[in-house]
């Protein structure tokens, strides 16, 4: 931005309007303004590190979003009153603040999965961390607004523009940040050295706008002082980036237990396979326990051998990208044809290819019956066609406490379901534990009412057993708690069949140890006792399920 002539008759500009630096003020105006859009473009890669770790740690991402963003605006305004004590020296304060910045927002996802790696949780460690890096953001403008006046006698003429350009330079820096994080750091690099980098770009940035624009306001010892810190911070940074891959397996190990054989960031979430190549596997989907390959057997059996009492020549499996859906549904040698609709490639791929998983679901994949589509469910199903619809549906999809589960058991999933179903057609859906959170059971229930389904509910437990640290036991040799699933098997209630579906086996269930009569009227039993009356449906403008 060019500056316009001084008038003849203007007094010269005092010792303090005058350049400081190096460039003078035509070219100190401008990188003062790229000094703020890059700190914007890394302040919000902070923000949105901390969301997305603590999604995938915590769970239930719409919780975790709003409280990064409450706390760290709140902090912001802290900030700014707190950088009214640093105007006088602005520039040695900013130089120092945006050193702390860059170690304290590059570290911040190392010290949230720590903490959530050994201490157990981490709900506390977010709130510090939004608190902490939101005061040192929010300090930012105040004084890069007094340095940018101190670089331009023309930005203490024209306040107005200058604080408009400060921010037009923040707003599409945090555009930038915002846009880097999901397609470049966080595909490329990962969420822990992707933090690490922009940490890295944080302090260079801070560090040589004030050490060459800003030398003369500076004394020789500031200038050290800011030489050794940010050396000191660029070198912490550097050997936490050499250090990544070493302390993810240590996390691992502290989360899953000594057993880990397989740990992959596939586009969709983080697997890890657990056990020893010839026992059976225990598989995690973003932390959680999604398969107990030595005793999640029941719940498999539990959720498909009743839907398939009835008509079952085409069958959709909506997730279970596992297999071992599909492996109960294949035992049935009149199934025709089965399609696995799963959102994430590396799960099928893994289930394809590792030898015990593969073991465990009989390689199902293997099978010519079976097709599989990539696809989140919910979009494939608005688009499927109608020409051959399924007999039977199993939605073997993730806890609908969860913001990603949540869609999957709306009334407007259910009502695109109906629509794939033949006439006299079956759903089975996992409702997630019963005991746990029976609001969250009963709402799926009567979301499934409020679609036009029938319902038949019932909850299947189980005692895993097994050794220190494979299936059956937790990561520190215990004995895991009961599991329990919640299940509801679901038809479309009609003039001809206005009652729910019947709870009982299919005639010549081939598996083994498929749930008898009594087994099933039990769970039923066990399901109706933690009844919740009279709750809402949950939808997609009004979601009900909570953590």
């Amino acid at each position: 931005m060019l500056e316009a002539p001084a008038s003849p008759t203007a007094a010269p500009p005092s010792s303090e309007d005058a350049a400081p630096g190096p460039p003078g003020p035509r070219a100190g105006r401008p990188l003062v303004l790229a000094a703020v859009f890059v700190c914007a473009a890394c302040g919000l890669v902070y923000e949105l590190q901390l969301v997305a770790l603590a999604s995938y740690l915590i769970g239930d991402s719409v919780t975790q979003a709003s409280v990064v963003l409450a706390v760290m605006v709140f902090a912001m305004g802290v900030g700014s009153l707190l950088a009214k004590r640093l105007r006088r020296r602005a520039a040695v304060g900013f130089g120092l603040l945006e050193a702390v910045l860059a170690l304290v927002g590059g570290c911040s996802g190392l010290a949230l999965h720590a903490s959530f790696a050994w201490l157990g949780g981490a709900r506390h460690t977010l709130v510090v961390l939004s608190l902490v890096t939101g005061v040192l953001i929010g300090a930012e403008i105040p004084l890069l607004m007094t340095l940018i006046q101190r670089v331009s006698p023309r930005a203490r003429q024209d306040a107005d523009g200058t604080v408009a350009d400060l921010f037009a330079a923040d707003y599409v820096g945090a555009l930038v940040g915002g846009l880097a994080f999901p397609f470049v750091l966080l595909p490329w690099l990962g969420q822990l050295t992707g933090a690490l980098l922009t940490g890295v770009v944080n302090a260079v940035v801070g560090g040589a706008i004030v050490l060459w624009l800003f030398a003369r306001d500076l004394s020789g010892r500031e200038r050290l002082l800011l030489v050794c810190v940010n050396a000191a911070v660029l070198g912490l940074l550097a050997v936490a980036a050499l250090l990544v891959e070493d302390f993810e397996r240590a996390a691992r190990h502290a989360v899953y237990g000594a057993h880990v054989r397989v740990a992959v960031r596939t586009s969709v979430q983080e697997v890890v396979l657990t056990g020893t190549r010839h026992g059976p596997p225990d598989l995690y989907l973003d932390g959680r326990l999604r398969i107990s390959g030595g005793d999640g057997y029941r719940y498999h059996q539990a959720l498909v051998h009743p839907a398939m009492r009835g008509r079952h020549t085409r069958v959709l499996v909506l997730g279970g990208g596992d297999g071992l859906a599909a492996r109960e549904v294949l035992r049935y040698a009149d199934v025709a044809h089965v399609t696995v609709v799963e959102v994430d490639p590396g799960v099928v791929r893994l289930a394809r290819t590792d030898p015990a998983l593969a073991r465990l679901n009989a390689h199902a994949y293997d099978d010519p019956r079976l097709r599989v589509v990539h696809a989140d469910a919910f979009r494939w199903l608005r688009t499927a066609p109608r020409t051959a619809p399924y007999d039977v549906v199993v939605a073997d999809l993730p806890h609908p406490g969860s913001t990603a589960g949540a869609k999957l058991h709306s009334q407007e999933f259910y009502g695109l379901t109906a629509r794939v179903l033949a006439a006299g057609g079956r759903l089975a859906v996992h409702a997630g534990p019963v005991a746990a959170r029976p609001s969250v059971y009963w709402t799926v229930e009567a979301t499934l009412r409020a679609a036009g389904f029938a319902t038949r509910p019932y909850a299947v437990t189980d005692r895993p057993t097994g050794p220190a640290g494979g299936p059956g036991r937790a990561p520190d040799g215990s004995a895991r708690p009961p599991r329990d699933w919640g299940l509801l098997l679901a038809a479309p209630a009609s003039s001809r069949r206005p009652g729910p579906p019947a709870l009982a086996p299919a005639p010549g269930a081939p598996a083994r140890d498929a749930p008898t009569q009594g087994a099933l009227a039990a769970a039923a039993r066990r399901a109706e006792r933690t009844r919740v009356p009279a709750l809402p449906p949950s939808t997609l403008t009004h979601p009900r399920y909570g953590r």
